[in-house]
């Protein structure tokens, strides 16, 4: 089979691959429909998170079960389904309490031996572990493009909202307007704040935002803190949520934050960084990060998209082939697409 494999930072390619094979009663084996390039595809691609030469890269998905082992229940041959980003055993100690991503067992797909060892999605088929959990059946009329979204990145912006303790009629800040930020943007909206200041430089992306019902916030060309200060009477955003990864981000977070807020991180922190730990003491921000439970909120993000209150379809910019993803990575690094679905 082909698959997009991580050589060097700033080279992938296609190569032929052996096809996946069941090892464990619990295991499906998918071919992939659809397969999305990540924002976090791009820290591997870019070489800061370490991964071995010739790994299948990839971790977004939607296909058809072309086989399962004797354990697996919730799905069978001839289903369309999407995957969700990683695994988990469903009995471990976090998983009893429905921390999937803090699973002990976890492994996440196109990630290396530091995460698994499993290989990824952007690729004709795949190896699913533990698919009772992994998996779900795509619901009648859902699109390829908009289901891919339940498994990371929609799933990921409802995670940043939720274990952000927003409130109804809150005022949220979002800092960075990929993927991950337009869908934390709507979640927001969805969940029910009040206001949404999106913030970001890339017009492009604040014209999607504004779409989606938040006030557009240019990072550059605009006074931030005083849009900020405008939108909530002086004090501070009730949530912000920083979906880029960066310390000038969080820094910028803390500050936009109202005394007492919260700030949630979500985007992907792979080095060390410093917090300005006596502004957020002063300020007693609750700070939270980490990766997000994408396992527990499938099904109620699955029920969004299929009720229409959540639409990520327009983040979907480019449609290209398997063939194509060296020249889709160089793209996507270029910042001229949002979204890249790569087909067989």
């Amino acid at each position: 089979m082909r698959a997009v494999t991580f050589q060097a930072p700033g080279v992938v390619s296609v190569e032929e691959r052996p096809e996946p094979e069941l090892i464990d009663p619990e295991d499906a084996v998918v071919r992939i429909d659809a397969s999305g390039v990540c924002g976090s595809d791009l820290h591997i691609f870019h070489g800061r998170v370490p991964i071995e030469a010739g790994f299948t890269i990839g971790h977004e998905y939607v296909g058809t079960v072309l086989a399962a082992g004797d354990a697996v229940t919730r799905v069978a041959v001839g289903d369309r389904v999407l995957g969700c980003f990683q695994s988990a055993c469903g009995t471990c100690w976090f998983c009893r309490r429905g921390l999937y991503h803090r699973c002990e067992h976890s492994r996440t797909f196109g990630h290396g031996a530091a995460l698994g060892s499993l290989q990824g999605t952007q690729a004709e088929m795949t190896l699913v572990p533990h698919a009772n959990l992994v998996l779900r059946r795509v619901p009648e009329g859902m699109s390829n493009e908009v289901a891919l979204f339940a498994g990371d990145v929609m799933g990921t912006g409802f995670h940043a909202v939720v274990e952000s303790g927003l409130e109804p009629g809150d005022a949220v800040a979002v800092l960075g307007l990929g993927p991950v930020g337009l869908c934390a943007v709507q979640a927001a909206r969805a969940v029910g704040a009040a206001r949404v200041l999106a913030i970001d430089s890339v017009p492009e992306r604040l014209a999607v935002a504004e779409s989606f019902g938040a006030e557009p916030v240019h990072l550059t060309e605009q006074d931030v803190r005083q849009a900020v200060r405008d939108a909530t009477e002086g004090r501070g955003v009730d949530v912000c949520i920083d979906a880029v990864g960066d310390p000038k981000v969080l820094d910028s977070a803390i500050r936009l934050t109202r005394a007492c807020g919260s700030i949630q991180c979500i985007g992907v922190y792979a080095e060390r960084a410093e917090v300005h730990m006596g502004l957020l003491w002063l300020k007693t921000l609750t700070l939270r990060g980490g990766q997000a439970n994408v396992i527990g909120h499938v099904d109620r993000v699955l029920a969004l998209l299929s009720a229409g209150v959540l639409d990520p379809s327009a983040l979907v910019t480019h449609h290209m082939k398997l063939d194509q993803a060296p020249e889709a990575y160089a793209v996507f690094d270029r910042r001229e697409a949002l979204k890249v679905v790569l087909t067989p």
